[in-house]
């Protein structure tokens, strides 16, 4: 076997398109779904704009009242108004106080390594991540110049 042909074997070749058999569940109840709301969406507006002598002349009598035509969107859009406002606060409420030590560092906290000195010169060219200690960021900002 020559080194090409055992190269084509070992990796697949992506560039065509994976053949199946039938749909997958998730696109159908994709397409189910959004036909469904597009005919949901349609009778809401035309109960909603079409007079009741007309509905009642077609024959469609039992709806709900028009009152909720114009309260239902209202109460919508006011819950998620109200569940920003919510999330937001929560989000503030469990944030640490300026003062608190934590907000310097906690349990998550990565130090930043020294720097080594090797001989060989083999620097990473992009340092791990980590955190800037508290004072180095103060001399960053404040004075120009960083702690070495």
């Amino acid at each position: 076997m020559l080194a090409s042909e055992k190269e084509s074997t070992l990796f697949k070749d992506h560039s065509q398109p994976i053949r199946r058999k039938g749909a997958v569940p998730a696109e159908v109840y994709g397409f189910v779904g959004s036909i469904a709301s597009i005919v949901a969406y349609a009778l809401f507006i035309l109960w909603a704009y079409i007079p009741e002598q007309y509905l009642h002349a077609a024959g469609v009598t039992y709806y709900p009242s028009k009152y909720w035509a114009i309260a239902l969107p209202a109460y919508a859009i006011v819950t998620v108004f109200l569940a920003v406002l919510v999330y937001t606060a929560l989000c503030m409420m469990s944030t640490k106080p300026l003062d608190s030590p934590y907000t310097i560092k906690d349990e998550y906290s990565r130090s930043r390594l020294p720097p080594q000195n090797s001989d060989d010169c083999t620097e990473e060219p992009i340092p791990p991540v980590s955190d800037m200690d508290i004072t180095e960021v103060n001399m960053w900002l404040y004075k120009g110049q960083a702690l070495e």
